[in-house]
């Protein structure tokens, strides 16, 4: 028989979920809003904070607050926890059928309460629903791929619930349960302390997941044009040099062009500079839509963008940047914005970033001075 009181451990997991919730109110303060769910999960661990509350109070408070409320609290705080998933994976939840489930449990529960008092239904009854939901969890995490280890502690989190509800819910069928959650038996001792240690580890695992989504933001900010979504300068330049080496070991040609919008200071000073950020937002679409997979685009400053086209001939080059050239020069809604376009190759062993951006740049400005609307290898 252990010599903890069950209501000391349910004491410890109100704390230790209200400390968390703490936390996930104060992530999502300082968080960006692109990264959702922080509220459901603050929430739900409030939740679980009260229920546990209420839960200690057994005894001293009504039946309705110590006994009904909880049962209320603590299905409904690990479905608010699934909410918070689904919107963090970007997913809409559906709220209706799960609600519906919870109600038609707590209603059940009350009935075992003050119409047939019986604790072990009331047990059978919240494991059924507490499976039924970390399932339902398990089933969105597993889809969105175990490919980081914030991923796989959740996962690993979850599986562990749903296995120790469904222990708990087995054992109340075959082995006889107390009267109440202070049950002293071995078996709901160990219930309670697993689930309070591992609604811990859902929190933390849900920390992590949400400074991995923050990391994984911060570093494509870093590497991308905040306007365009085209690479940024610096990263282009790590990119362009990885491939340039690759290519000067194994013989094998890039290609490097150099594009500038024509008169595009013109269309600011015409149309204003709003409109100009949406001409240089939809020529970095247009580009996009004409490049392979393995190409980059990267915008080196103002209206000058560069492509890194991998694998590539001069005269491949040349046919990409004909059809870029021509669609920009195809008529479409005002201001219409034409492109100089120069190309290069890496030719030389002694090649390096620099020279390739130099010699493409030079071959944009003849193509300025020939006329602008052109493409023009150098």
């Amino acid at each position: 028989m252990p010599n903890v009181d069950p209501r000391t451990v349910i004491l410890l997991a109100g704390v230790m979920s209200a400390f968390m919730a703490l936390v996930m109110f104060s992530l999502k303060r300082s968080y960006p809003p692109s990264i959702r769910g922080l509220n459901e999960w603050g929430i739900a661990l409030l939740m679980v904070a009260v229920g546990s509350a209420l839960a200690f109070g057994l005894g001293s408070l009504p039946n309705f607050a110590s006994i009904t409320l909880p049962r209320i609290l603590f299905p409904t705080s690990l479905f608010l926890a699934y909410v918070g998933i689904k919107r963090f994976f970007g997913e809409t939840p559906r709220f209706a059928p799960w609600l519906v489930l919870i109600a038609a449990t707590v209603v059940a529960q009350m009935w075992f309460t003050y119409q047939t008092p019986d604790y072990a239904a009331r047990l059978r009854l919240s494991g059924a629903l507490s499976v039924c939901l970390l399932v339902a969890f398990m089933n969105l995490v597993r889809r969105q791929g175990l490919t980081s280890f914030a991923r796989v502690l959740t996962m690993g989190v979850l599986v562990s619930m749903c296995g120790i509800v469904a222990i708990r819910f087995i054992t109340a069928l075959l082995w006889p349960v107390g009267d109440d959650i202070y049950d002293a038996t071995p078996q709901h001792f160990v219930y309670l302390s697993a689930l309070s240690v591992f609604i811990l580890l859902l929190a933390v695992s849900m920390v992590l997941l949400a400074a991995e989504r923050l990391h994984t933001e911060v570093a494509y900010l870093a590497s991308h044009d905040s306007l365009t979504n085209a690479l940024t300068r610096r990263h282009m330049s790590e990119v362009c040099a990885i491939e340039l080496e690759r290519s000067q070991r194994h013989s094998r040609c890039m290609a490097l062009m150099v594009i500038d919008l024509d008169y595009f200071k013109a269309i600011n000073d015409t149309y204003g500079h709003l409109r100009g950020d949406q001409v240089l937002i939809d020529f970095v679409a247009k580009v996009y839509g004409l490049l392979r997979r393995p190409d980059q685009l990267a915008r080196f400053g103002g209206e000058e963008f560069v492509v890194l086209l991998p694998e590539t001939s001069l005269d491949e080059a040349l046919d990409v940047a004909e059809r870029i050239r021509a669609a920009c020069a195809e008529p479409g809604s005002e201001p219409n914005c034409t492109v100089s376009i120069g190309v290069t190759t890496n030719v030389l062993i002694r090649d390096t970033v620099e020279s390739l951006v130099a010699r493409a740049d030079a071959a944009m400005y003849r193509a300025k001075t020939q006329g602008r609307n052109r493409v023009v290898s150098g």
